[in-house]
């Protein structure tokens, strides 16, 4: 017995190219709605990175639960899904909104440009509430401050202009995004003075937000005043 498992850690099966191969087989061989979930399932266990392209394939099946299961499957792969996904055919309409909510679960920069689109012009509430998220969770430690403030920047710009949105589903997805952006810009100025005024907008009901959007930003204002303390 080895240290992990002495100490009840699991550690992901690493599979041989066969592996793979068995399961990509099995992907793409499924002749039931049940078949390819299940095996788009054990092909988003896997873990391995050249599982991605395969993954992204099922967002185009037309299939939610094996769609689900696919999502789960890239963000478990953190970075090394993320050229698949912006490889996607974009006229794929249904592929492309699972890919916004993969990109947004795994918050690599790379994504930037296609959750900014999707929160602008997704017809989907569901796809553009995804996006907010996204923004608000972007992992931008390992670049240089100056991109940094570029791309917080044009995070904020689109969710400010993303509490105007129609459905109070998104606004209060917006709301969560500006308070994850808040720590990352106490000290840069006007720029969270505008995202305060933004959180501001949606803790009040002239635009017809209803109460659950106006507590959640409330309490994003007070979260944000209070670490200032």
């Amino acid at each position: 017995m080895d240290e992990c498992t002495a100490a009840g850690i699991h550690r992901p099966e690493q599979n041989d190219g066969r592996g793979l191969e068995r399961l990509v087989a099995a992907v793409r061989g499924a002749d039931s709605s049940e078949a390819l979930l299940s095996s788009t399932e054990d092909l988003a266990a896997s873990g391995d990175p050249e599982a991605a392209p395969v993954l992204v394939e099922v967002l185009g099946f037309n299939n939610p639960g094996a769609a689900v299961a696919a999502v789960d499957g890239l963000i478990r792969l953190q970075g090394a899904a993320v050229e698949a996904l912006l490889q996607l055919d974009a006229e794929n309409y249904g592929a492309r909104a699972w890919a916004v909510r993969a990109l947004a679960g795994i918050g690599d920069v790379r994504g930037l440009e296609l959750l900014v689109d999707a929160l602008g012009s997704d017809v989907a509430a569901s796809v553009r509430r995804a996006a907010a998220k996204g923004l608000g969770n972007l992992q931008l430690a390992q670049l240089p401050a100056p991109e940094q403030e570029r791309i917080l920047q044009r995070c904020l710009q689109a969710l400010l202009a993303a509490s105007a949105d129609g459905e109070w589903v998104v606004r209060y997805a917006v709301a969560v995004a500006l308070e994850a952006l808040a720590s990352r810009l106490q000290s840069r100025g006007q720029p969270l003075q505008a995202l305060l005024a933004g959180l501001r907008s949606l803790d009040g009901d002239r635009d017809g937000n209803p109460p659950v959007v106006q507590l959640r930003a409330r309490l994003a204002l007070e979260r944000i005043q209070q670490s200032w303390v």
